[in-house]
């Protein structure tokens, strides 16, 4: 009678296991980031685009519609927004902040070197980085503007903000050796440490510096003249932190107001890696979600990693948190893919990583991009999610 119970016992126990982990994993909520440009994809393409993702479990898209800049931008929003919600998809308006070509001269960052980004010849890595300054009070009010218009649009579920940051003084390893000859620059000094770019380390304008030293006591540019070693400057450091944090939650405030939810993209972390490589503190940001781009072949890493990563990035914030999966469309070709950009993860690496962002807390995952999906990645993640078995 006693091993009778005890096998009943541990039928029950084996029983609960199995149906808690399909707990965790089935019915995973996927998202999809994709660029929309009207010329090359037809609004019919575009809704037969959507019906495709959501065939494949995806229940919300992330469509960037072009810059703040461009008036067009918004009516392009409105019409995308009404594609997603036709065919029963929840719509981000995914908006890139920071940069914006041919702004005021003045709403530029400006880097260690001196050398403003309003110059296309100056911008750190490529010629879009158009980094305006978050410290700015033009800069803040016009994202306040912008983003307001952008969550007065019916259609707009939330307003996602993407290049909320300063640009890259640190780049993911996985990338140096793609931007060693344009930058020249050792990532690591003589004792292995990796050392911030001076090219890409913003803003020192006029007005960033005066601010810093009012509330410190610290004149960044005498330190410099001095031989210091600013980037070791802890509190320079959250100095542009909190005008990052400053900045989203200006926007925030002004997008809730709208009775709109807000969303960001962000660097995976943030302690271990946004706020060191842009600035981005985002635990302290009041964003609705969080889309954090864990893209593991960008830090030379596994799979595996994105489970890590996405533990830290969960226990960081009471929010919810989409892990960003980047993906490889060449995957058969993938070891003789020089530029990391176009790597990613393969068919056989989809269930690692969501069932790693899953059972770390994530609230879902989001395909970086559904474009590079192939029959067989779409059969793997189908899978991963628990459409099918």
């Amino acid at each position: 009678m006693k091993k009778l119970l005890l096998a009943i016992a541990a039928v029950f126990i084996i029983t609960a296991c199995q149906q808690k982990e399909e707990k965790i994993i089935a019915g995973v909520p996927a998202y999809a980031w994709y660029g929309w440009n009207p010329d090359e994809v037809s609004p019919d393409n575009l809704k037969a685009k959507f019906q495709l993702w959501k065939d494949h479990g995806v229940v919300g898209v992330c469509i960037n519609n072009g810059s703040l800049s461009d008036e067009k931008t918004f009516a392009q929003i409105a019409e995308c927004g009404k594609i997603a919600h036709e065919v029963g998809l929840e719509f981000h308006a995914w908006v890139p902040t920071s940069l914006q070509q041919n702004r005021d001269s003045t709403w530029y960052t400006v880097n260690r070197l001196g050398q403003s980004a309003y110059n296309p010849k100056n911008r750190a890595y490529v010629e879009y980085y158009a980094t305006l300054d978050p410290h700015n009070p033009d800069v803040i009010q016009f994202f306040i503007d912008r983003y307001s218009k952008v969550a007065e649009i019916p259609e707009v579920d939330y307003v996602q903000l993407d290049y909320i940051r300063y640009a890259d003084v640190i780049l993911s390893e996985g990338l140096w050796d793609k931007y060693k000859n344009t930058i020249e620059h050792e990532w690591r000094d003589a004792e292995g440490n990796v050392q911030e770019y001076p090219g890409a380390d913003y803003c020192y304008c006029d007005d960033c510096v005066k601010d810093f030293k009012e509330r410190t006591g610290i004149d960044i540019r005498e330190a410099m003249a001095k031989g210091e070693d600013v980037s070791k400057n802890k509190e320079w450091a959250q100095f542009r932190c909190d005008v990052v944090t400053n900045l989203v939650n200006k926007i925030t405030e002004a997008v809730h107001a709208k009775g709109k939810k807000i969303s960001a993209d962000v660097f995976p972390g943030p302690a271990s890696h946004a706020v060191k490589m842009v600035r981005q503190e985002w635990n302290k940001w009041n964003v609705d979600a969080f889309f954090p781009m864990n893209y593991n072949d960008f830090y030379l890493k596994p799979a595996s990693w994105v489970g890590e990563i996405t533990d830290e990035e969960v226990k960081s914030t009471d929010k919810p948190v989409f892990s960003g999966l980047f993906i490889c469309h060449d995957w058969q070709n993938k070891e003789n893919l020089v530029d990391p950009e176009n790597s990613g993860l393969l068919p056989s690496e989809i269930a690692e990583a969501v069932s790693g962002a899953v059972n770390a807390g994530a609230a879902g995952v989001c395909l970086f991009t559904p474009e590079s999906m192939t029959e067989e990645h779409w059969a793997e993640f189908d899978k991963a999610i628990g459409l099918k078995k």
